[in-house]
């Protein structure tokens, strides 16, 4: 009854007009982006951070979070229309939707995406709501150990799932915590990594860092390294399914959600794989005409399943973000730092001390989930549009917007030029396959990991055994290991069968 209490004063904050407008604009602009090939919800995020940095918290973080799943519905357009997925989650959908489109059957296609998407994202959005205060509550009980191994645990999985590899992926994480230190130590007062320059005393600012990585990195490689691309559009049917279709999806996106739900629950990172497995899992339990339409013509479930798994997934992941305060993408890392912006640290006690902003970005879940059905089904023909904004207009906008922004916060010329040095750090990871989300999580939660370290080592009377001592650090140390070994001792496995095969 306290959760539904708490969801209804959630949505009493909710349906005020200026948050009614902001979800409305949030999911409005991330269906636009889910559509555009090449700019994802994470540089959206990160270039609307200081354009949205005077406004209200519960204001900009519900329209953050329409920009977070707004584009997962916009994603599977191009997918299905163009075979160019806009988002990563969204290139299992382009296997089937597009052979759809080209027999004909584009329609239906979008359709079954983007009811499957309201579907699952509903569906998830009544698991966070029901499990999000239950984790929190566990989560509140642990000390400063726990809260330690618990932010290790977020560096690991972060590092270890969201790159190429994991030397990669924790070499950007090193990057992340070495940005981290830079200003005054928190006990101390020393001066840390400034070289004599005043304006690092206060640190660097997590929304620069954000707004180079993913906004100009993106910008500048695209201009230096991407081709111009001519894409090839299918016609476009009318939206609806057939009878038959319907009796097709509707198992598929059930077990679409189930399968993305949990891994959105648990700190593994990505949407890829949900989408994969969902998509195998509908193929082979396929059977007859259904499995033949598999690679050929284009079969519903292997469009229904993943959109319904990839929502899904990017929906549960609030959970260990505002419980924990673990981000399990990019987009979720830029998030965190959106929190971290407005002075507040996403974690257990954020149910406690931010409650009416929490059970408000909730309750706009619901509401945007509608709003999505409503702006998916009938204005798809105005989303397709979009596609003929020239490519380097948009990209000059996004460069327009990034810079006017980061020299609005402080009116520095030299955050102008941090903003352009860590925009060619961004080149260069992106060039060599480094991922980016693992130095923003570093930057935001070594400081945080770094004080929990030494408040537990200070309850151990000097000595780290305090970590193996307490039962759930010790446990989430074991999580940590495994999550670093287990992989790594499967590939070899696997890598052992195929020689001797």
């Amino acid at each position: 009854m306290d959760v539904l209490n708490a969801l209804m004063q959630g949505f009493a904050l909710a349906i005020t007009p200026a948050n009614l407008m902001w979800a409305f604009v949030g999911c409005v602009l991330g269906t636009a982006v889910g559509v555009l090939p090449g700019i994802g919800p994470a540089v959206a995020v990160a270039m609307l951070l200081p354009i949205t940095a005077k406004v209200e918290i519960t204001a900009s973080m519900i329209f953050f979070a329409g920009i977070y799943y707004g584009a997962m519905y916009g994603g599977s357009t191009t997918s299905i229309l163009l075979n160019t997925p806009g988002e990563t989650a969204s290139m299992v959908t382009a296997m089937e939707g597009n052979k759809m489109a080209k027999s004909g059957r584009a329609g239906a296609a979008l359709a079954t995406a983007a009811i499957g998407s309201f579907v699952a994202g509903t569906i998830a959005t009544v698991i966070v709501t029901l499990f999000a205060p239950v984790v929190a509550d566990f989560a509140v009980k642990l000390g400063p150990p726990e809260y330690f191994m618990l932010m290790v645990l977020a560096f690991t999985t972060v590092s270890a799932v969201l790159g190429k590899s994991a030397l990669r992926g924790m070499t950007a994480l090193l990057i992340g915590l070495a940005v981290g230190c830079i200003g005054l130590d928190q006990i101390s007062g020393q001066a840390r990594y400034t070289f004599g320059i005043g304006e690092l005393m206060d640190g660097i600012e997590i929304v620069l860092v954000a707004v180079g990585l993913f906004a100009v990195a993106e910008v500048l490689y695209a201009g230096m390294y991407e081709g111009r691309v001519v894409e090839q559009q299918n016609a476009l049917s009318k939206v609806y399914m057939t009878k038959d279709e319907w009796k097709r999806s509707i198992p598929a996106w059930l077990r679409g959600t189930a399968i993305g739900t949990p891994f959105g629950c648990i700190p593994a990172g990505g949407t890829e794989i949900p989408t994969f497995l969902s998509y195998a899992m509908e193929k082979k339990l396929a059977k007859g005409k259904n499995k033949d339409e598999f690679g050929t013509t284009g079969a519903i479930e292997g469009v229904a399943g993943p959109e319904a798994s990839n929502n899904a997934t990017v929906t549960a992941a609030l959970i260990p973000l505002l419980t924990l305060g673990i981000p399990t993408s990019n987009t979720t890392a830029i998030l965190l730092g959106a929190f971290q912006n407005y002075g507040i640290q996403p974690g257990p006690q954020l149910f406690t001390t931010s409650a009416a902003l929490v059970w408000a970005l909730i309750a706009s879940l619901y509401i945007g989930n509608v709003m999505l059905l409503i702006l998916n089904l009938p204005l798809v023909k105005l989303w397709v549009k979009l596609l003929k904004i020239p490519k380097p207009q948009l990209y000059a906008g996004i460069l327009i917007f990034a810079t006017v922004g980061a020299y609005g916060m402080r009116q520095s010329a030299f955050d102008l030029v941090l903003l352009y040095g860590i925009g060619l750090l961004g080149v260069l990871m992106r060039r060599f396959d480094f991922p980016t989300a693992p130095v923003v999580v570093g930057m935001i939660l070594g400081p945080l990991a770094e004080a929990q370290m030494r408040n537990a080592v200070s309850i151990g009377e000097g000595s780290f055994l305090v970590f193996l001592q307490r039962p759930m650090s010790l446990a989430l140390l074991i999580v940590v290991l495994a999550v670093l070994i287990v992989p790594r001792v499967m590939r070899a496995r696997a890598n052992r069968g195929m020689i001797k095969a």
